[in-house]
């Protein structure tokens, strides 16, 4: 019997909960009822919550209320799509309603619970009925029914779930295209597989082993190398500040390849990252610091954590220095750069995947691009990092996707900047409301209400392929055909790109659009780019077509029609 919660173990039940639902995040992608390769719960889910763990591995929560604190916090700002933004504001209750408390019994949790409901309710603008809102709701008032004569808080959270379950099996009913598709919510699915970890910790029971990500992680893979292949000593990876936006790097890429080898220099206007094997790690950093300012720096020994990892021993890292109280914190020692001072009265902020697009952002005025989209939804916290470095007093965002749009939202309450988002769901639409601004006009409303109108003005289309077979909307779809979106639904589907290119030009006729601009992407040759945009000159000879390179991932191309 278990009758307190107290800060280490509600520390234990998160990372057991972000250790299962990493481990069936696939199976959550999965229930994607959308052929296109974009499973995004699960990955979106499990990164948010991802984000939880980091900070609550830093330290030793003395409350129940520090850790639910350090969870939410987290949470929010490393939440990612609708899917983790929600998965916040589940948690954000939680802390709130934890307040002050030293241990939870079961009444509190399950009031926490139910107070996560409430504040996730509160924040979505339609509540939809058939999502994880349904199954989150139902488990909830069921923690709160047996808590009511129950004092074990495992068997509360076991029948919270059972009902969560059933609300689950539910969905399915609820919602037509979860129907025809034959699955269940996959937000709620999630969800469920987080309390499951939760409970299974309060158990005893092992967390689930998860293989580690090299998704934003700058380490080496050591257990791929043999000590005769590690040829320099030290894996260096550094950022500075640059001096001057326009400065050429490419002195240092001479520079840096002459004292080690494994170059990757990436960078922006604002600053620049290199990591290289070298074994002179300081002369590599004295180097960088002459286009700028160190902003961080990190050197480990990849010979030593060979020997260690040979040795069956601890691998020793960077990420150690978290655990010892001797160091700072990352906290401490990596802090976000401090607000930009406003300069002018407002910025832009986009969000699109691909050098051509951001281009095109960049020269519409927009002030800082966030690389990310489908498939890569960003966090809150990157958004946010973008937000501060702008030096304007009101910064609007184009999120660029429906599923970045909650994200964005977040960042409101976490600046001083005042920040409007305009809902754009797609690149072609963040396009056209940059090109309605009226960057002298004196009110930020009306900047936000010229955007916001101008976004029915463009209807947009994709081209992508299907990522699995599926019946899906009348369509017989097969793995690997090529699949046309308009407005986010299914256009088309065919074995051939013309087939479908074809299609979209005569709806484009029909629509009597006259500018139309293909937007082709990275898999994609010029030769092949403009033998589409004959495609469109011949159906639509009165229109003005535009092709213009967009380097986007995943979809062939993105395709604007006014």
């Amino acid at each position: 019997m278990m009758n307190q919660i107290s800060g280490a173990l509600f520390k234990q039940m998160i990372l057991h909960g972000a250790a299962a639902i990493t481990a069936q995040k696939q199976a959550i992608n999965d229930l994607n009822v959308f052929p296109v390769p974009d499973g995004d719960t699960g990955t979106n889910m499990s990164m948010t919550i991802a984000a939880a763990v980091t900070e609550l591995k830093k330290g030793e929560p003395v409350s129940v209320d520090k850790a639910a604190a350090t969870t939410a916090s987290a949470l929010l700002r490393g939440a990612r799509g609708n899917s983790g933004v929600i998965l916040s504001l589940l948690f954000r209750g939680v802390s709130k309603s934890l307040k002050g408390a030293e241990n939870a019994n079961a009444a509190q949790f399950a009031a926490a619970l139910q107070e996560g409901v409430t504040a996730a309710y509160k924040a979505v603008m339609k509540p939809a009925e058939g999502t994880v809102l349904t199954v989150s709701r139902l488990a909830a008032a069921r923690a709160v029914e047996v808590a009511a004569e129950e004092s074990d808080i495992e068997v509360v959270l076991e029948e919270a779930l059972k009902a969560g379950q059933e609300a689950l099996a539910q969905t399915t009913d609820m919602n037509p295209v979860l129907k025809k598709a034959g699955v269940v919510d996959a937000g709620g699915k999630g969800y469920l597989i987080i309390l499951e970890g939760m409970l299974a910790e309060m158990r005893g029971e092992a967390m689930p082993e998860v293989a580690e990500e090299d998704e934003n992680k700058d380490k080496a893979d050591f257990a791929a190398l043999s000590d005769e292949e590690i040829t320099f000593t030290f894996d260096t990876v550094f950022i500075v500040r640059k001096a001057n936006p326009n400065v050429d790097l490419q002195p240092l890429r001479d520079y840096l390849n002459s004292i080690g080898d494994s170059l990757v220099i990436g960078e922006d206007d604002e600053a620049f990252k290199v990591h290289v094997h070298t074994d002179i790690p300081g002369n590599a950093l004295n180097e960088g610091q002459k286009y700028g300012i160190l902003e961080l720096a990190k050197i480990e020994n990849m010979r030593t954590q060979y020997e260690d990892l040979s040795a069956g021993k601890h691998v020793q890292s960077t990420d150690d220095l978290d655990d010892d109280p001797g160091h700072l914190h990352a906290g401490e020692s990596d802090a976000p750069a401090a607000p930009a001072e406003p300069e002018k009265p407002y910025g832009f902020l986009s969000v699109c995947a691909g050098d051509g697009l951001a281009a095109v952002f960049k020269d519409l005025g927009v002030d800082y691009v966030v690389s990310g989209g489908q498939t890569m939804n960003p966090s809150t916290e990157s958004l946010l990092e973008g937000v501060e470095r702008i030096p304007a007093e009101t910064v609007f965002i184009l999120p660029n996707n429906s599923n970045i749009i909650m994200a964005a939202q977040q960042c409101e309450a976490l600046t001083d900047k005042r920040v409007i988002v305009i809902p754009s769901k797609t690149v072609p639409q963040g396009i056209t409301a940059m090109m309605n601004v009226d960057f002298e006009a004196e009110s930020a409303d009306d900047i936000a209400e010229a955007m916001t109108e101008s976004l029915s003005t463009v209807t947009t289309a994709q081209i992508t392929y299907a990522a699995r077979n599926s019946d899906f909307d009348g369509f017989d779809i097969h793995e690997g055909d090529y699949l046309a979106l308009e407005e986010g639904k299914l256009f088309g589907t065919d074995t051939a790109l013309d087939v479908l290119l074809e299609k979209l030009a005569e709806d484009a006729r029909n629509r009597e659009s006259s500018f139309i601009s293909l937007y082709f992407g990275s898999d994609v040759t010029e030769a092949d780019a403009a033998h589409a945009a004959e495609v469109f000159t011949a159906v639509c000879p009165d229109a003005e077509i535009a092709v213009l390179s967009g380097g986007q991932p995943v979809y062939y191309f993105i395709i604007s029609m006014e």
